[in-house]
C-alpha cells in the first residue's frame, strides 16, 4: 500500500519494493526495500522525468528531508525524486545487532553481508525502475558512497541511466584498501594541521581530554568504551563544512570540577557517545573497507595496518612528548567492535568480512572509457573522506564525463552548498557551463 502526505511544498509517497537478496538467483531469497517519492506540490500531477538519490555511506538510509531543503529544491524543479534506503539502511531490511541473528551464525551473517556493497544495490535500482519510470532511464545523483555505486551503474547498466551526477564521490577504480588509507592518512594530518591553526587553544584540550581518557576509559552512559584512539576518530568531524567548529565547541566544553577533582562532563560524554556509536548505522562500520574489496586480497583491517605505518598517529607515543595530539577519521578499525556495545555482538563477522578472498570487481574500465552517459561530477580539492588525486584519474577514465574542482566546499558540499552544487553540475551535463 502507498500512503501520500504533505510537507510544506512537496508531496511526498511511501514507496516499497521486493527484490532478490542475490540478483544471480533472482529465483531465491527476498529482502524489502523503501523509498520515499518526493514531488514539488505544484507539480504533483505533471509527466516529471524521475532522479534517484543515492546516500553517502555505506550504511546510511536517505537523508530525511523537510521540505525543499538543501539540493532537493532545485531538484524538485523538474525531477520527481526518489530518495533510497539502500538495503541493510533506514526502512530497506535494516542489517544490525538485532537482526543479524536471523540469518545464524557469524559466517552465515558475513555471507549475507557480501550481497550489500555497490553492485547488488545497483541492481536493486535496476529492478524496481521499471515499476517506478515506466521503464524509462532516469537520472542518478550520488553522494559519497552512492558516486561509488553511480560509477557501478555507469559500468553495469548505463541504459538504464538519462544523466549521472556524483558529488564527492568518484571512487579508485583499482586501488586495494591499502592504497586507500596510504593516501588518507596524510590528508586527515593536513586537516588537523589545519584545525589547530585556526583554533591554537585546542591543541592543549585535546591533549588533556587523551591524557584523561588513555588513563581512565571510562564507561560512555550508553557503554561505549571510550579508549584514546576512540577519542582520536572524532577527527571524522573535520570532513564537513562546520566540523572544525563543532570539534571546537565540543573540546572546550569536555571537564567539569567534582569532588573527587576533574572528570568528563555528562554534556561531552553525552555528545561524544552519539558522535561515536554506529547504533544508527551499523552497516558502515561492518562494510566499510568491503566497499573497496575487487580480487583476491582480503582487506584485512586496512586501516588498521596502515595507521601503524603512521607512527605520528599513535596517541601514547605523542603524549610522551609534548606535540599535538593527530585526530583520525573516515576508517574503521577493531577496536570499535569491541568499544562500541552496538558492533561487540557483531566481532566475529567482521572479522570474517575482513578476511573474505572472493571479492568481485565493481567497475569496467572498458566500458567507463566508452560511456556514452552525460556525467558530471563535483572533486572536492582536498576532501578528506575520498581523495581527489584518485577521483580525479577516475574521472579521466570515464569517457565524456566533467569535472567541477572546487575547495569552496568540504565533503558534504551538495548540503552545505544547496541548490547551488546540484546546479552547476546539471548545467555541466547539458554543456551550459
Amino acid at each position: 500500500m502507498t500512503v501520500s502526505y504533505r510537507q510544506p511544498g512537496v508531496v511526498l509517497t511511501d514507496r516499497h519494493f521486493t527484490v532478490p537478496l542475490d540478483h544471480d538467483d533472482p529465483a531465491g531469497e527476498t529482502i524489502e526495500l523503501y523509498a520515499r517519492e518526493v514531488v514539488a506540490s505544484d507539480k504533483a500531477h505533471q509527466d516529471l522525468p524521475w532522479l534517484v538519490y543515492l546516500q553517502g555511506g555505506p550504511g546510511f538510509g536517505a537523508h530525511r528531508f523537510v521540505g525543499k531543503q538543501a539540493w532537493l529544491g532545485r531538484a524538485l524543479k523538474e525531477y520527481r525524486v526518489l530518495l533510497l534506503d539502500q538495503r541493510g539502511t533506514g526502512h530497506s531490511t535494516p542489517a544490525g545487532r538485532q537482526t543479524l541473528p536471523l540469518r545464524g551464525g557469524p559466517a552465515e551473517q558475513a555471507d549475507y553481508l557480501t550481497h550489500f556493497r555497490a553492485d547488488s544495490i545497483v541492481r536493486d535500482c535496476e529492478t524496481i525502475r521499471p515499476s517506478v519510470t515506466g521503464g524509462t532511464p532516469w537520472t542518478v545523483l550520488g553522494q559519497s558512497f552512492g558516486g561509488f555505486c553511480t560509477v557501478n551503474y555507469l559500468s553495469t547498466a548505463p541504459e538504464g541511466l538519462s544523466t549521472a551526477v556524483v558529488t564527492g564521490g568518484l571512487p579508485s577504480l583499482d586501488a586495494h584498501a591499502d592504497d586507500v588509507y596510504r593516501a588518507a592518512y596524510p590528508r586527515i594530518e593536513r586537516k588537523v594541521t589545519a584545525h589547530y591553526g585556526r583554533y591554537p587553544q585546542d591543541v592543549e584540550r585535546a591533549r588533556r581530554i587523551a591524557e584523561y581518557v588513555l588513563h581512565h576509559q571510562p564507561l560512555l552512559p550508553n557503554g561505549y568504551r571510550l579508549t584514546a584512539e576512540a577519542f582520536q576518530s572524532l577527527g571524522i568531524l573535520l570532513g564537513g563544512s562546520e566540523g572544525s567548529h563543532r570539534l571546537h565547541y565540543l573540546l572546550e566544553h569536555a571537564f567539569v570540577r567534582t569532588p573527587q577533582g576533574p572528570a568528563l562532563s555528562d554534556a561531552f560524554q553525552e555528545e561524544v557517545q552519539g558522535l561515536l556509536s554506529y547504533a544508527g548505522h551499523p552497516l558502515y562500520a561492518l562494510v566499510h573497507e568491503a566497499i573497496y574489496g575487487q580480487d583476491e586480497r582480503p582487506t584485512a583491517w586496512s586501516a588498521e595496518r596502515v595507521r601503524a605505518e603512521f607512527p605520528q598517529f599513535d596517541a601514547a607515543k605523542t603524549l610522551a612528548g609534548d606535540g599535538p595530539l593527530l585526530f583520525t577519521g573516515e576508517s574503521v578499525h577493531p577496536w570499535m567492535f569491541d568499544c562500541d556495545p552496538a558492533l561487540r555482538p557483531l566481532r566475529e563477522t567482521a572479522d570474517l568480512l575482513a578476511a573474505r578472498t572472493d571479492w568481485k570487481p565493481l567497475y569496467d574500465p572498458a566500458r567507463l572509457a566508452a560511456n556514452e552517459v552525460p556525467v558530471a561530477a563535483a572533486v572536492y580539492h582536498d576532501d578528506m573522506y575520498v581523495d581527489s588525486a584518485h577521483s580525479l584519474a577516475t574521472a579521466r577514465a570515464i569517457r565524456g564525463l566533467r569535472t567541477w574542482v572546487t575547495d569552496e566546499f568540504e565533503h558534504d558540499g551538495v548540503r552545505a552548498g544547496g541548490p547551488r552544487v546540484l546546479d552547476r553540475l546539471l548545467a555541466l551535463t547539458r554543456d551550459e557551463v
